[in-house]
């Protein structure tokens, strides 16, 4: 049984929510298990024109990009964590299924910061 099969929505597709998840949490593993990101590992190149301001800003991004992305991926893991789906738990004998909401903002499944999260990592 795959990670796909575990987390398959009835049409057979992972579903939005586990999705995002996985992705974030692959960022953050990648992130954690790099080697030290520094000019000479990440080949900035050598600044032609002289502008030393330039490649210091390179040097400060490529000093602190590391940690920002794991930070930002532990963000998102908890945004994900708040905002999931809730059962909807009716019972009915009606044969439509019952609404689903987001546990934090009870709105409708989907919720807007879950769509947005998907809309922007995709």
């Amino acid at each position: 049984m795959s990670l796909s099969d575990i987390f398959a929505s009835t049409a057979g597709q992972l579903d939005d929510h586990e999705r995002l998840r996985i992705y974030v949490e692959g960022i953050r593993e990648r992130a954690a298990k790099a080697v030290p990101w520094g000019p000479d590992t990440v080949g900035v190149p050598a600044q032609s024109d002289g502008n030393a301001l330039m490649r210091i800003n390179d040097i400060a991004f490529y000093a602190n990009a590391r940690q920002e992305i794991a930070s930002f991926a532990d963000l998102c893991l908890a945004l994900l964590e708040t905002h999931r789906p809730r059962d909807a738990g009716a019972l009915s004998s009606d044969s439509t299924p019952p609404v689903r909401r987001c546990r934090c903002c009870m709105l409708r499944w989907p919720c807007p910061t879950v769509r947005e999260m998907g809309r922007l990592l995709d």
